[in-house]
């Protein structure tokens, strides 16, 4: 039987056209994501296959230079970023399927319409993202298989937004996690009012239930290690998070708090969105 092995892709920062930039930043950024191909002799299953059409082509050029077939494409979650690059994976691998859970694909269709892709992507990124839509299939039994062994949709309801997912390989005890958790990179809490960070925390517990070897996080600084210690250290940065907002009367006050609790992580421009969107 064929062992199945993973190798992690992680598409670098990149700049984001607005005038909204945190205290003393240049510019603001993009944060680095992650894709990753799960393989075994023959064939493989790859996870978001990222964003614009520059770093969609060199992620092709990437799985192309393993000689793997890629049969199935597997979106984790509803974010423009990990999956509007599939048009130039279907280039190099035409007959490959597109897949993610039923509560993650209707979503993904929203971010095509004018407030996501008009209103938000395009604007930030002209003229870099395929105009080509992606049309995924429901996984109704949340298995994919791959050279005999099975990879699990885990859904894990809301994390960075809602209908998230996990890819689990059992075999090898591999979580591709998206962003349900994250590397040495901020977190992106602009959408988790109400009960969305509980919510989080609730997801995170569900990954470790799986007492996973490995841990790939949606944003990671390149060549960090896949450790299950990110989570633990994701469910920490949500609770810091929390605190500082109960004690903060604005979203300076929390965006200072969480710099000076985190001031090597990557991208304060996330955290600065965070706090704005938590603090209004």
């Amino acid at each position: 039987m064929t062992t199945l092995q993973y190798s992690v892709y992680v598409a670098p920062s990149k700049p984001v056209v607005s005038d909204d930039l945190p205290p003393g930043e240049a510019r603001r950024m993009w944060s680095p994501t992650a894709s990753t191909l799960i393989h075994g002799d023959r064939d493989a299953v790859l996870v978001d296959p990222l964003m614009t059409v520059e770093e969609s082509r060199a992620l092709a050029d990437w799985v192309g230079a393993t000689g793997k077939n890629v049969t199935t494409i597997y979106v984790t979650h509803a974010h423009g970023d990990h999956f509007f690059g599939a048009p130039a994976i279907l280039e190099r691998f035409p007959q490959a399927k597109i897949v993610s859970t039923p509560g993650v694909v209707p979503l993904m269709e929203a971010q095509y319409g004018p407030r996501w892709f008009g209103g938000f992507w395009e604007p930030r990124f002209p003229g870099q993202i395929s105009g080509e839509r992606v049309r995924p299939e429901p996984l109704g039994d949340g298995v994919i298989e791959l050279e005999d062994e099975e990879l699990r949709a885990i859904e894990l309801g809301h994390s960075d937004t809602d209908g998230s997912s996990a890819l689990h390989v059992p075999s090898i005890g591999l979580v591709v996690a998206g962003d349900a958790v994250y590397g040495d990179v901020h977190l992106y809490l602009a959408e988790s009012g109400g009960t969305g960070r509980r919510d989080w925390l609730d997801a995170l517990d569900a990954i470790e239930r799986l007492a996973p070897a490995a841990v790939v996080s949606g944003h990671q600084r390149d060549g960090d290690p896949h450790s299950p210690e990110d989570i633990a250290r994701t469910r920490r940065y949500i609770q810091d998070f929390d605190e500082a907002a109960a004690k903060a009367s604005s979203h300076e006050d929390l965006y200072g708090a969480m710099v000076a609790l985190y001031p090597d992580r990557v991208n304060r421009g996330v955290l600065w969105n965070s706090a704005k969107s938590v603090m209004a």
